[in-house]
Protein backbone atom coordinates (compact mmCIF):
# COMPACT_ATOMS: atom_id res chain seq x y z
CA UNK A 1 0.00 0.00 0.00
CA UNK A 2 1.63 3.64 -0.97
CA UNK A 3 1.73 6.61 1.32
CA UNK A 4 -0.50 8.69 -0.60
CA UNK A 5 -3.92 6.78 0.37
CA UNK A 6 -6.60 7.20 -1.76
CA UNK A 7 -10.30 6.94 0.19
CA UNK A 8 -13.57 6.47 -1.83
CA UNK A 9 -16.84 7.04 0.87
CA UNK A 10 -19.88 5.45 -1.13
CA UNK A 11 -23.22 7.29 -0.33
CA UNK A 12 -21.09 10.27 1.03
CA UNK A 13 -24.08 12.57 0.95
CA UNK A 14 -25.22 10.80 4.23
CA UNK A 15 -25.27 12.81 7.12
CA UNK A 16 -22.91 10.73 8.59
CA UNK A 17 -20.32 11.94 6.63
CA UNK A 18 -18.76 14.90 9.21
CA UNK A 19 -18.57 12.14 11.51
CA UNK A 20 -15.84 9.96 8.91
CA UNK A 21 -14.14 13.33 8.07
CA UNK A 22 -13.54 14.57 11.99
CA UNK A 23 -11.87 11.28 12.75
CA UNK A 24 -9.71 11.09 9.59
CA UNK A 25 -8.80 14.79 10.80
CA UNK A 26 -7.86 13.31 14.13
CA UNK A 27 -5.80 10.43 12.65
CA UNK A 28 -3.69 12.87 10.51
CA UNK A 29 -0.20 11.51 11.78
CA UNK A 30 -1.22 8.36 10.95
CA UNK A 31 -3.04 8.39 7.58
CA UNK A 32 -1.26 10.13 4.36
CA UNK A 33 -4.03 10.61 2.54
CA UNK A 34 -3.87 12.25 -0.95
CA UNK A 35 -6.91 12.07 -2.45
CA UNK A 36 -10.60 12.02 -0.83
CA UNK A 37 -13.72 11.28 -2.92
CA UNK A 38 -16.94 11.78 -2.23
CA UNK A 39 -19.59 9.98 -4.24
CA UNK A 40 -23.05 9.37 -4.30
CA UNK A 41 -26.03 9.05 -6.69
CA UNK A 42 -28.29 11.53 -8.63
CA UNK A 43 -31.10 11.76 -5.70
CA UNK A 44 -28.16 12.78 -3.58
CA UNK A 45 -26.32 15.26 -5.78
CA UNK A 46 -27.44 18.46 -3.52
CA UNK A 47 -26.33 16.73 0.21
CA UNK A 48 -23.59 15.19 -1.11
CA UNK A 49 -22.05 18.77 -2.71
CA UNK A 50 -22.79 20.64 0.38
CA UNK A 51 -20.69 17.81 2.24
CA UNK A 52 -18.01 18.41 -0.14
CA UNK A 53 -18.28 22.09 0.83
CA UNK A 54 -17.87 21.41 4.47
CA UNK A 55 -15.35 18.86 4.11
CA UNK A 56 -13.19 21.59 2.75
CA UNK A 57 -13.88 23.62 5.35
CA UNK A 58 -13.02 21.27 7.75
CA UNK A 59 -9.75 19.49 6.61
CA UNK A 60 -8.87 24.21 6.00
CA UNK A 61 -9.77 24.90 9.85
CA UNK A 62 -7.17 22.04 10.40
CA UNK A 63 -4.37 22.98 7.51
CA UNK A 64 -5.35 19.57 5.85
CA UNK A 65 -6.12 21.46 2.16
CA UNK A 66 -3.28 19.59 0.71
CA UNK A 67 -5.63 16.72 0.19
CA UNK A 68 -7.77 16.24 -2.79
CA UNK A 69 -11.61 16.36 -2.35
CA UNK A 70 -12.96 15.28 -5.20
CA UNK A 71 -17.54 14.68 -5.35
CA UNK A 72 -18.99 12.86 -7.75
CA UNK A 73 -21.78 10.95 -9.14
CA UNK A 74 -19.80 8.66 -10.88
CA UNK A 75 -18.17 5.55 -9.05
CA UNK A 76 -15.96 4.37 -11.59
CA UNK A 77 -13.23 7.02 -11.43
CA UNK A 78 -13.76 7.49 -7.88
CA UNK A 79 -12.41 3.70 -6.88
CA UNK A 80 -10.01 3.46 -9.33
CA UNK A 81 -6.73 3.17 -7.47
CA UNK A 82 -8.55 3.53 -4.30
CA UNK A 83 -6.72 2.02 -0.66
CA UNK A 84 -9.97 2.13 1.28
CA UNK A 85 -13.51 2.16 0.03
CA UNK A 86 -16.05 3.48 2.71
CA UNK A 87 -19.89 2.34 1.97
CA UNK A 88 -22.32 4.09 3.63
CA UNK A 89 -25.34 4.59 1.39
CA UNK A 90 -28.76 3.60 2.34
CA UNK A 91 -31.01 2.20 -1.25
CA UNK A 92 -33.85 3.32 -1.15
CA UNK A 93 -33.57 6.94 0.98
CA UNK A 94 -35.01 7.68 4.17
CA UNK A 95 -38.35 6.87 2.60
CA UNK A 96 -37.44 3.30 1.80
CA UNK A 97 -37.09 2.98 5.62
CA UNK A 98 -40.28 4.88 6.63
CA UNK A 99 -41.98 2.55 4.14
CA UNK A 100 -40.59 -0.68 5.76
CA UNK A 101 -41.29 0.82 8.89
CA UNK A 102 -45.16 1.44 8.36
CA UNK A 103 -45.63 -2.01 6.58
CA UNK A 104 -44.22 -3.66 9.39
CA UNK A 105 -46.42 -1.99 11.78
CA UNK A 106 -49.07 -2.39 9.86
CA UNK A 107 -48.90 -5.96 10.05
CA UNK A 108 -48.45 -5.94 13.82
CA UNK A 109 -44.46 -6.43 13.69
CA UNK A 110 -41.58 -4.15 14.85
CA UNK A 111 -40.69 -1.61 12.81
CA UNK A 112 -36.62 -1.49 12.52
CA UNK A 113 -34.31 -1.14 9.81
CA UNK A 114 -31.86 -3.86 10.57
CA UNK A 115 -34.12 -6.23 12.08
CA UNK A 116 -37.37 -8.82 11.34
CA UNK A 117 -39.29 -7.47 8.08
CA UNK A 118 -37.40 -4.55 7.72
CA UNK A 119 -34.33 -5.74 7.95
CA UNK A 120 -35.62 -8.37 5.26
CA UNK A 121 -36.38 -5.57 2.81
CA UNK A 122 -33.14 -3.48 3.61
CA UNK A 123 -31.37 -6.24 2.59
CA UNK A 124 -32.66 -7.44 -0.72
CA UNK A 125 -32.69 -3.17 -1.64
CA UNK A 126 -29.33 -3.12 -0.67
CA UNK A 127 -27.38 -6.27 -1.44
CA UNK A 128 -27.57 -6.16 -5.42
CA UNK A 129 -25.96 -2.56 -5.06
CA UNK A 130 -23.44 -3.96 -2.95
CA UNK A 131 -22.19 -6.64 -4.86
CA UNK A 132 -22.30 -4.49 -8.13
CA UNK A 133 -19.86 -2.15 -5.97
CA UNK A 134 -17.95 -4.97 -5.25
CA UNK A 135 -17.97 -6.10 -8.84
CA UNK A 136 -16.46 -2.97 -10.04
CA UNK A 137 -13.56 -2.89 -6.83
CA UNK A 138 -12.36 -6.16 -8.40
CA UNK A 139 -12.00 -4.55 -11.44
CA UNK A 140 -10.98 -1.08 -10.63
CA UNK A 141 -9.00 -1.14 -7.12
CA UNK A 142 -8.64 -5.25 -6.65
CA UNK A 143 -6.25 -4.65 -3.79
CA UNK A 144 -8.53 -1.89 -1.82
CA UNK A 145 -10.04 -2.33 1.66
CA UNK A 146 -13.95 -2.18 1.72
CA UNK A 147 -15.17 -1.02 5.03
CA UNK A 148 -19.38 -1.55 5.25
CA UNK A 149 -20.88 0.64 7.61
CA UNK A 150 -24.03 0.12 5.26
CA UNK A 151 -27.07 -1.38 6.98
CA UNK A 152 -27.74 -4.54 7.12
CA UNK A 153 -24.27 -4.48 8.08
CA UNK A 154 -23.49 -8.10 9.11
CA UNK A 155 -25.43 -9.53 6.01
CA UNK A 156 -24.42 -6.92 2.94
CA UNK A 157 -20.45 -8.37 4.54
CA UNK A 158 -21.59 -11.90 3.93
CA UNK A 159 -22.80 -11.20 0.70
CA UNK A 160 -19.72 -9.71 -0.68
CA UNK A 161 -17.41 -12.34 1.37
CA UNK A 162 -19.39 -15.03 -0.27
CA UNK A 163 -19.87 -13.66 -3.85
CA UNK A 164 -16.85 -11.28 -4.48
CA UNK A 165 -13.18 -11.51 -3.91
CA UNK A 166 -13.32 -8.42 -2.30
CA UNK A 167 -11.19 -7.90 0.83
CA UNK A 168 -14.61 -6.89 2.69
CA UNK A 169 -15.07 -6.26 6.86
CA UNK A 170 -18.56 -4.83 8.52
CA UNK A 171 -18.36 -2.14 10.70
CA UNK A 172 -21.18 -1.20 13.30
CA UNK A 173 -21.03 1.46 16.25
CA UNK A 174 -22.64 -0.74 18.93
CA UNK A 175 -19.93 -2.43 20.17
CA UNK A 176 -18.00 0.83 19.91
CA UNK A 177 -20.81 2.83 21.88
CA UNK A 178 -20.66 -0.27 24.87
CA UNK A 179 -16.72 -0.32 25.02
CA UNK A 180 -16.96 3.67 25.88
CA UNK A 181 -20.00 2.71 28.26
CA UNK A 182 -18.03 0.05 30.09
CA UNK A 183 -14.87 2.80 29.83
CA UNK A 184 -16.93 5.14 31.74
CA UNK A 185 -18.44 2.79 34.33
CA UNK A 186 -14.87 1.01 35.06
CA UNK A 187 -13.47 4.98 35.36
CA UNK A 188 -10.76 3.53 33.22
CA UNK A 189 -8.95 4.45 29.80
CA UNK A 190 -10.08 2.08 26.48
CA UNK A 191 -6.83 1.09 26.20
CA UNK A 192 -6.59 -0.47 30.32
CA UNK A 193 -9.27 -3.09 29.83
CA UNK A 194 -10.32 -5.64 26.89
CA UNK A 195 -13.93 -6.10 26.07
CA UNK A 196 -14.64 -9.40 23.68
CA UNK A 197 -18.01 -9.35 22.21
CA UNK A 198 -19.36 -12.15 19.52
CA UNK A 199 -22.68 -12.83 18.25
CA UNK A 200 -24.34 -10.97 14.78
CA UNK A 201 -24.63 -7.42 13.63
CA UNK A 202 -26.80 -5.91 16.24
CA UNK A 203 -27.27 -9.28 17.60
CA UNK A 204 -24.20 -9.50 20.04
CA UNK A 205 -22.95 -10.23 23.85
CA UNK A 206 -20.00 -8.80 25.92
CA UNK A 207 -18.44 -12.04 26.69
CA UNK A 208 -15.68 -10.87 29.04
CA UNK A 209 -14.61 -7.46 30.84
CA UNK A 210 -11.32 -7.58 31.58
CA UNK A 211 -9.33 -5.25 33.96
CA UNK A 212 -7.27 -5.13 36.16
CA UNK A 213 -6.18 -8.88 36.10
CA UNK A 214 -10.12 -10.26 36.51
CA UNK A 215 -12.89 -10.44 34.96
CA UNK A 216 -15.34 -7.67 35.92
CA UNK A 217 -18.52 -8.30 33.73
CA UNK A 218 -20.71 -8.78 36.45
CA UNK A 219 -19.52 -5.89 38.35
CA UNK A 220 -20.69 -4.15 34.82
CA UNK A 221 -24.03 -5.79 35.01
CA UNK A 222 -25.07 -4.76 38.86
CA UNK A 223 -23.66 -1.46 37.34
CA UNK A 224 -26.71 -1.57 34.84
CA UNK A 225 -29.05 -2.67 36.90
CA UNK A 226 -28.99 0.13 39.43
CA UNK A 227 -29.66 2.40 36.98
CA UNK A 228 -26.39 3.23 35.20
CA UNK A 229 -26.41 2.12 31.68
CA UNK A 230 -24.50 4.02 29.46
CA UNK A 231 -23.89 0.85 26.93
CA UNK A 232 -27.47 2.69 24.95
CA UNK A 233 -26.88 4.29 21.62
CA UNK A 234 -28.05 8.13 22.10
CA UNK A 235 -30.91 7.26 18.86
CA UNK A 236 -32.53 4.53 21.59
CA UNK A 237 -34.55 5.40 23.95
CA UNK A 238 -33.58 4.39 27.64
CA UNK A 239 -34.74 1.08 29.30
CA UNK A 240 -34.28 -1.27 31.41
CA UNK A 241 -33.58 -4.86 31.33
CA UNK A 242 -35.34 -7.59 33.03
CA UNK A 243 -33.59 -7.89 36.30
CA UNK A 244 -33.44 -11.41 36.45
CA UNK A 245 -32.39 -11.59 33.10
CA UNK A 246 -29.56 -10.25 33.31
CA UNK A 247 -27.97 -10.81 36.15
CA UNK A 248 -28.28 -14.53 35.33
CA UNK A 249 -27.50 -14.33 31.86
CA UNK A 250 -23.71 -14.09 32.43
CA UNK A 251 -22.82 -11.83 29.04
CA UNK A 252 -24.03 -8.19 28.23
CA UNK A 253 -26.49 -8.36 25.63
CA UNK A 254 -26.76 -4.98 22.92
CA UNK A 255 -29.31 -2.95 23.20
CA UNK A 256 -30.94 -4.14 20.05
CA UNK A 257 -31.58 -7.52 21.53
CA UNK A 258 -34.48 -6.22 23.52
CA UNK A 259 -36.22 -5.93 20.36
CA UNK A 260 -35.68 -9.85 21.26
CA UNK A 261 -35.96 -10.02 24.69
CA UNK A 262 -38.47 -7.48 25.33
CA UNK A 263 -40.76 -7.82 21.91
CA UNK A 264 -44.03 -6.63 23.66
CA UNK A 265 -43.02 -3.94 25.15
CA UNK A 266 -40.83 -2.54 22.02
CA UNK A 267 -44.11 -2.93 20.23
CA UNK A 268 -46.32 -1.13 22.23
CA UNK A 269 -43.68 1.92 22.63
CA UNK A 270 -43.05 1.79 18.71
CA UNK A 271 -46.71 2.16 18.22
CA UNK A 272 -46.99 5.08 20.22
CA UNK A 273 -44.38 6.79 18.81
CA UNK A 274 -45.38 6.15 15.23
CA UNK A 275 -49.23 7.75 16.39
CA UNK A 276 -47.27 10.53 17.46
CA UNK A 277 -43.74 12.26 16.51
CA UNK A 278 -43.68 9.22 13.49
CA UNK A 279 -41.44 6.00 13.10
CA UNK A 280 -37.44 6.13 13.88
CA UNK A 281 -37.18 6.77 10.46
CA UNK A 282 -39.63 10.00 9.93
CA UNK A 283 -37.51 11.51 13.41
CA UNK A 284 -34.68 10.98 11.39
CA UNK A 285 -35.75 12.44 8.46
CA UNK A 286 -37.01 15.73 10.19
CA UNK A 287 -33.19 15.64 12.13
CA UNK A 288 -31.36 15.26 8.64
CA UNK A 289 -33.17 18.49 7.54
CA UNK A 290 -31.89 19.87 10.35
CA UNK A 291 -28.75 19.05 9.76
CA UNK A 292 -27.94 19.97 6.40
CA UNK A 293 -29.25 23.49 7.49
CA UNK A 294 -26.32 23.26 9.42
CA UNK A 295 -24.28 22.13 7.15
CA UNK A 296 -25.08 24.47 4.38
CA UNK A 297 -23.68 27.64 6.59
CA UNK A 298 -20.34 28.34 5.21
CA UNK A 299 -18.48 29.71 8.41
CA UNK A 300 -19.67 25.70 9.67
CA UNK A 301 -16.23 24.18 9.82
CA UNK A 302 -16.41 21.22 12.24
CA UNK A 303 -19.44 18.60 13.18
CA UNK A 304 -22.13 19.52 15.35
CA UNK A 305 -22.78 18.43 18.46
CA UNK A 306 -26.56 17.66 17.34
CA UNK A 307 -24.73 15.06 15.04
CA UNK A 308 -24.50 12.43 17.52
CA UNK A 309 -28.44 12.01 18.11
CA UNK A 310 -28.44 11.02 14.50
CA UNK A 311 -27.51 7.24 15.61
CA UNK A 312 -23.91 7.31 13.98
CA UNK A 313 -22.09 8.28 17.49
CA UNK A 314 -18.55 6.90 16.86
CA UNK A 315 -18.59 5.88 13.45
CA UNK A 316 -15.77 7.39 13.07
CA UNK A 317 -13.62 5.66 15.89
CA UNK A 318 -14.77 2.39 14.05
CA UNK A 319 -14.05 3.19 10.44
CA UNK A 320 -11.24 5.34 10.44
CA UNK A 321 -9.25 3.26 13.42
CA UNK A 322 -9.83 0.41 11.52
CA UNK A 323 -7.96 2.12 7.96
CA UNK A 324 -5.51 3.18 10.10
CA UNK A 325 -4.97 0.02 12.36
CA UNK A 326 -4.84 -1.99 8.27
CA UNK A 327 -2.54 0.88 7.08
CA UNK A 328 0.02 0.42 9.89
CA UNK A 329 -0.29 -2.98 11.25
CA UNK A 330 -1.71 -1.63 14.93
CA UNK A 331 -2.81 -5.27 15.59
CA UNK A 332 -5.88 -3.15 17.26
CA UNK A 333 -8.39 -5.43 19.14
CA UNK A 334 -11.30 -4.23 17.40
CA UNK A 335 -15.56 -5.16 17.15
CA UNK A 336 -15.85 -6.23 13.43
CA UNK A 337 -18.09 -7.94 11.10
CA UNK A 338 -15.70 -10.75 9.52
CA UNK A 339 -15.54 -14.57 8.29
CA UNK A 340 -16.32 -16.84 10.96
CA UNK A 341 -13.52 -19.05 10.86
CA UNK A 342 -14.32 -20.83 14.04
CA UNK A 343 -14.47 -18.26 16.39
CA UNK A 344 -18.61 -18.98 17.53
CA UNK A 345 -18.58 -22.66 17.72
CA UNK A 346 -21.74 -23.91 16.06
CA UNK A 347 -21.90 -21.50 13.08
CA UNK A 348 -20.42 -22.06 9.94
CA UNK A 349 -16.63 -21.08 9.39
CA UNK A 350 -17.62 -19.49 5.87
CA UNK A 351 -20.54 -17.05 7.62
CA UNK A 352 -19.84 -13.74 8.95
CA UNK A 353 -19.82 -12.92 12.28
CA UNK A 354 -19.58 -9.77 14.34
CA UNK A 355 -16.58 -10.49 16.87
CA UNK A 356 -13.98 -8.90 18.40
CA UNK A 357 -10.59 -9.43 15.82
CA UNK A 358 -7.03 -8.40 15.88
CA UNK A 359 -7.38 -6.24 13.11
CA UNK A 360 -3.87 -6.87 10.98
CA UNK A 361 -2.64 -5.59 7.52
CA UNK A 362 -3.73 -8.97 6.45
CA UNK A 363 -6.98 -8.05 7.40
CA UNK A 364 -8.84 -8.95 10.91
CA UNK A 365 -7.85 -12.35 12.99
CA UNK A 366 -11.05 -13.04 14.86
CA UNK A 367 -10.72 -14.38 18.64
CA UNK A 368 -12.01 -17.52 19.91
CA UNK A 369 -14.72 -16.85 22.12
CA UNK A 370 -16.05 -19.15 25.05
CA UNK A 371 -19.04 -21.64 23.55
CA UNK A 372 -21.91 -19.85 24.19
CA UNK A 373 -25.01 -21.39 26.55
CA UNK A 374 -27.08 -23.77 24.72
CA UNK A 375 -30.43 -21.37 24.83
CA UNK A 376 -28.39 -18.37 23.02
CA UNK A 377 -26.75 -20.68 20.77
CA UNK A 378 -29.72 -21.99 19.13
CA UNK A 379 -31.20 -18.52 18.94
CA UNK A 380 -28.02 -17.33 17.26
CA UNK A 381 -27.99 -20.36 14.80
CA UNK A 382 -31.68 -19.21 13.98
CA UNK A 383 -30.88 -15.73 12.95
CA UNK A 384 -27.69 -16.84 11.02
CA UNK A 385 -29.86 -18.81 8.78
CA UNK A 386 -32.67 -16.34 8.53
CA UNK A 387 -29.61 -14.32 7.30
CA UNK A 388 -28.05 -16.56 5.02
CA UNK A 389 -31.70 -17.13 3.43
CA UNK A 390 -32.48 -13.37 3.64
CA UNK A 391 -29.03 -12.81 1.37
CA UNK A 392 -29.94 -15.66 -1.01
CA UNK A 393 -33.62 -14.39 -1.73
CA UNK A 394 -32.00 -11.06 -2.37
CA UNK A 395 -29.97 -12.34 -4.94
CA UNK A 396 -32.11 -14.54 -6.69
CA UNK A 397 -35.46 -12.92 -6.31
CA UNK A 398 -36.85 -16.05 -5.01
CA UNK A 399 -40.45 -15.59 -3.25
CA UNK A 400 -40.14 -19.37 -1.47
CA UNK A 401 -36.62 -18.26 -0.12
CA UNK A 402 -37.49 -15.15 1.19
CA UNK A 403 -40.77 -17.03 2.76
CA UNK A 404 -38.53 -19.42 4.38
CA UNK A 405 -36.19 -16.55 5.63
CA UNK A 406 -38.64 -14.85 7.38
CA UNK A 407 -40.83 -17.50 9.07
CA UNK A 408 -37.59 -18.21 11.27
CA UNK A 409 -37.21 -14.79 12.22
CA UNK A 410 -38.76 -14.30 15.85
CA UNK A 411 -39.89 -10.51 15.17
CA UNK A 412 -42.30 -12.15 12.17
CA UNK A 413 -45.53 -13.08 12.21
CA UNK A 414 -46.39 -15.77 10.03
CA UNK A 415 -49.64 -17.32 8.25
CA UNK A 416 -51.64 -15.16 5.95
CA UNK A 417 -50.66 -12.40 7.37
CA UNK A 418 -46.74 -13.21 6.50
CA UNK A 419 -48.09 -13.86 3.53
CA UNK A 420 -49.59 -10.57 2.35
CA UNK A 421 -46.55 -8.03 4.33
CA UNK A 422 -44.21 -10.29 2.23
CA UNK A 423 -46.30 -9.20 -1.05
CA UNK A 424 -46.77 -5.99 -0.06
CA UNK A 425 -43.09 -5.12 0.73
CA UNK A 426 -42.10 -7.02 -2.63
CA UNK A 427 -44.56 -4.54 -4.38
CA UNK A 428 -43.50 -1.34 -2.59
CA UNK A 429 -39.96 -1.63 -3.70
CA UNK A 430 -40.08 -3.19 -6.80
CA UNK A 431 -38.15 -0.31 -8.57
CA UNK A 432 -35.43 -1.37 -5.86
CA UNK A 433 -35.89 -5.03 -5.60
CA UNK A 434 -35.71 -6.20 -9.79
CA UNK A 435 -34.43 -9.35 -8.76
CA UNK A 436 -38.24 -10.14 -7.53
CA UNK A 437 -39.54 -8.77 -11.17
CA UNK A 438 -37.02 -10.60 -13.13
CA UNK A 439 -37.92 -13.91 -11.05
CA UNK A 440 -41.56 -13.29 -11.43
CA UNK A 441 -41.56 -13.18 -15.39
CA UNK A 442 -39.75 -16.17 -15.56
CA UNK A 443 -42.02 -17.68 -13.78
CA UNK A 444 -45.27 -16.45 -15.34
CA UNK A 445 -43.20 -18.02 -18.74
Amino acid sequence: MNNNIKITVIGAGSSYTPELIEGLIKRNNELPIGELWLVDIEDGAEKVSIIGDLTRRMLAKNNMSHIDVHVTLDRKPALEGANFVCSQFRAGCLEGRIRDERISLKYGMIGQETNGLGGFANACRTIPIALEIAKEMEELCPEAWLLNFTNPSGMVTEAILKHTKVKAVGLCNVPVIMQKGIAKMLGANEQDFVLQVAGLNHFIWARRVLHEGRDKLQDVVEEMLSGNDPLVPQNIPKFKWPAELLRNMGMIPCAYLRYYYTSEDIMGQELEEASGQGTRGEVVKAMENRLFDIYRNPEQNEKPKELEKRGGQYYSEAACELMSSIFNDKRTIMHVNTRNNGAIEGLPNDCTVEVSSVITKSGPLPLNVAPFPKDTLRLIQVLKEFESLTVEAAITGDRNTAHRALVLNPLVTTGTVLETALNETIEANLDYMTQFRKKMSVDKT
